[in-house]
């Protein structure tokens, strides 16, 4: 009995405590409740003011205009001036080929340059020379013209004297050789003197021949000295030197990819967005960015470009739509993307990196509205 009796009276605290547990538990819902409307509301607020106009994407990464160092001139590896992965600015040598042929060509090309000099010079020695030579012909001319006229008087002055008897026949005629001699010096005089002259035209052409060979032979050794530079490969912009494959010894030739250069201090963002999302994406627009090598951290960007045509347009078999199976795909429009951040953070920044990327799309609703109320207008 006294056992039985004891039993409710244990039973009678448990009794007691449960309407509190019960008012405990339904507390508690009420407020997990409430605490769940007012998230959900705010969700809804923000979503309603902020998350419908966000465009998110994890198609996107992270790219860099890299450059192919590739030689001009063809020859031999002699030096490689630059290690994997290493740091360069603009000019500064990579590479250097085998210079012996091409010194030699460039030898040979001045050599060449020299004679041509000496072509104009001793042109312009008979272009003086000839000069005096003309003088001399016009004065030999001038005393040939003296001589026969000395001639034509004296046979004038003798012809009366051997018509009286008062001369010989013989002194007149000697007379008259003279004076054809005299007319044939002349003549001959005359035509050298023309010769001289015209021999000017022949040694101005010479002339302009040596000094346009001259030109050539320059040419040629400008040609040779470019391609005696050439062959210290060069960087044209700072970066970091990636994929590099040319070894001591290895022939190149011109074209050949030896390494690239990665300016990875200018990367941008790539991202491709559907062809759904870009309707209100303008260029300026703010973008929030999540790098996968940077967990934790968000980076910002600027909208910076759109890309004339989507992907498949610029692929190297793009589709061809009418055909009798076409199927409908969304498309992706690339979208650049410019990365603002400081110097630390872009060192960690590599051209590949996956990226997430949200575009705020705010600033094009009131550009939206305006469309929206000229389309009911009209």
């Amino acid at each position: 009995m006294s056992t039985t009796a004891g039993a409710p009276g244990r039973d009678t605290p448990r009794d007691d405590e449960t309407p509190a547990r019960r008012s405990t538990r339904r507390t508690l819902l009420i407020a997990a409740g409430i605490v769940v409307l007012i998230v959900a509301a705010v969700w809804l607020v923000r979503w309603w003011t902020v998350g419908r106009f966000i465009e998110s994407t994890d198609d996107a990464y992270l790219q860099a205009d890299s450059v192919t160092i590739a030689p001009k001139v063809s020859g031999y590896v002699t030096d490689v001036y630059v290690a994997d992965n290493q740091a360069v600015k603009v000019g500064d040598p990579l590479v250097k080929l085998d210079t012996r042929q091409y010194q030699v060509a460039l030898d040979q090309a001045n050599a060449t340059v020299d004679a041509r000099r000496a072509d104009i010079q001793h042109a312009q020695a008979q272009l003086a020379q000839q000069r005096p030579n003309i003088a001399q012909s016009e004065a030999q001319q001038q005393v040939a013209r003296v001589s026969l006229r000395h001639a034509n008087d004296e046979v004038a002055r003798y012809a009366p004297l051997a018509a009286t008897g008062a001369e010989t026949s013989e002194r007149l005629a000697e007379l008259k050789s003279t004076r054809d001699q005299a007319q044939a010096t002349l003549a001959a005089d005359a035509a050298a003197a023309q010769a001289a002259r015209t021999q000017i035209a022949a040694l101005d052409a010479q002339l302009a021949q040596a000094n346009a060979q001259l030109e050539a032979a320059r040419a040629s050794a400008a040609q040779a000295q470019l391609d005696l530079d050439n062959t210290v490969v060069k960087s044209a912009l700072a970066g970091r030197v990636g994929d590099r494959s040319v070894r001591v010894g290895q022939f190149v030739q011109p074209g050949t990819r030896m390494m690239t250069v990665v300016p990875v201090q200018n990367t941008y963002l790539e991202a491709n967005f559907k062809e759904t999302q870009i309707g209100r994406m303008r260029v300026g627009q703010p973008v929030e960015l999540h790098v996968d090598a940077l967990p934790g951290h968000t980076l910002h960007g600027v909208v910076d470009s759109f890309s004339p045509g989507t992907g498949a347009q610029f692929a190297l078999l793009p589709p061809e739509n009418a055909t009798g199976n076409f199927t409908k795909i969304v498309q992706r429009v690339p979208v650049r993307i410019r990365v603002d951040t400081g110097p630390e953070t872009r060192a960690v920044l590599l051209p590949g990196m996956s990226v997430t990327v949200d575009v705020d799309t705010r600033s094009a609703r009131a550009q939206d509205e305006r469309i929206d109320a000229e389309n009911h207008r009209g």
